[in-house]
């Protein structure tokens, strides 16, 4: 009799945001990403795999994101 060994992994989006790690468990959208941590669409921007996205884009749990705050000055 042989016995079947099923490895099972959860794959997590990683995401940086000011100065931290976080791992995301799904799918989601920008827009979503950036409500899930309480900040404007307005004054921050995703840059995914290395590439700016916009908030309707559908970010996996493959990506590695980061969350940049937008500054301006005069």
């Amino acid at each position: 009799m042989t016995t079947l060994s099923v490895l099972c992994y959860l794959i997590r989006m990683k995401v940086e945001w000011d100065g931290r790690s976080y791992d995301i468990e799904k799918r989601m959208t920008g827009r979503k990403l950036l409500e899930s941590f309480n900040l404007s669409r307005e004054a921050h921007l995703i840059v995914a795999n290395g590439k700016l996205t916009t908030e309707d884009q559908t970010l996996n749990t493959t990506d590695t994101v980061r969350i940049i705050r937008v500054i301006s000055g005069g």
